[in-house]
């Protein structure tokens, strides 16, 4: 019977990648993805920063009055339109919700040059909310987003009320365990990079060998990139927020986050950056959140963990009823 069930889903996935494959290379979208639609109105705010004007796209649900804003902090292979389910679900309740394309991503500036540093995010990030005249945040992130959403925490604790992490990654200092790379090693690996390829590592590492129409939604920005006008400049911006992944450790500091945090995290989820350049004799298993989970937990004063077993890196689309669920406990 297993067999019959694991040749039915093969059968499935081929059929889903046969037809994507058709549409793939008719996707092209310029460094702004100018023709590429959000699920809400887009703003731009325009500041200066590093002696260069720079514009950070963003979407805003304003809050119901008395109720906080909730930020939402995208991971890096994302722009902030995956964030749809999850802003409307906190917005039915009343909650504002403001979520960023983040400087390098999605529909935001794609600089040149640009010292991406996890806190030079959150600064950013802090002057769009002022800007806004949001007082109070409640600040969630996933994946990359996790150590940004971290890192405000960290730094600005009294504009936070809470923090919620969506299987963060920085749950590990990374740089202990894995060789330090130029980003010119990351932008060579961009510049290799395909759909196909893309797929089948989120395929793999974030669905436990299963695809969906939905799945295939969240990569067609990667398919109309790679075919655009502007892929090099894309591919150097993504080369180069690799770094402050591997430089910018919140982990360390977990013990001095003083706000109340959640912990959402799928235990089958299993992103490690840099596992394939350990420094030699490195033995240290990257990204077991089974494990990771418990040990954040421990480490921040103030966790409550909410594990979803079986579920991968990605439980807001993997697993939303699942997820909702666990939204309704935390806000």
């Amino acid at each position: 019977m297993h067999n019959w069930i694991y040749t039915l889903l093969s059968v499935c996935f081929l059929s889903l990648t046969v037809s994507a494959m058709a549409n793939d290379e008719a996707l092209q979208y310029d460094e702004r993805l100018s023709n590429y639609s959000y699920p809400f109105d887009v703003h731009n705010f325009a500041f200066d920063s590093q002696r260069q004007s720079l514009e950070m796209a963003y979407m805003h649900l304003p809050a119901e009055e008395g109720q906080p804003t909730v930020l939402l902090l995208h991971g890096k292979n994302f722009g902030a339109d995956y964030w749809e389910d999850t802003a409307n679900y906190l917005h039915e309740k009343g909650y504002g919700v403001l979520m960023p394309d983040q400087i390098g991503f999605g529909k935001s500036s794609k600089p040149e040059h640009y010292q991406f540093t996890i806190e030079g995010l959150v600064n950013n990030t802090r002057e769009l909310a002022h800007s806004l005249d949001i007082a109070e945040l409640i600040v969630m992130g996933h994946s990359m987003g996790g150590m940004l959403a971290s890192r405000y925490a960290l730094n600005h604790a009294d504009e936070v009320s809470k923090l919620v992490l969506v299987n963060p990654i920085g749950l590990e200092d990374y740089l202990r365990y894995v060789e330090y790379k130029d980003p010119a090693f990351f932008y060579a690996n961009e510049l290799d990079k395909t759909i196909a390829g893309v797929r089948e590592y989120q395929r793999e590492h974030y669905y436990d060998g299963q695809w969906s129409d939905d799945y295939e939604a969240l990569i067609q920005i990667h398919a109309g990139w790679i075919n655009g006008p502007d892929w090099e400049r894309v591919a150097w911006n993504n080369a180069l927020t690799f770094d402050m992944i591997f430089t910018g450790a919140v982990v360390n500091e977990f013990d001095q986050l003083s706000v109340p945090t959640d912990l959402i995290i799928g235990t089958r989820d299993t992103t490690g950056p840099g596992r394939g350049w350990k420094k030699e004799g490195v033995e240290y298993e990257l990204g077991r959140f089974d494990q990771l989970g418990k040990r954040a937990a421990e480490q921040i004063p103030e966790a409550y963990l909410h594990e979803l077993e079986d579920i991968g890196h990605m439980p807001q689309f993997e697993a939303f009823e699942r997820y909702s669920r666990l939204l309704d406990e935390i806000f």
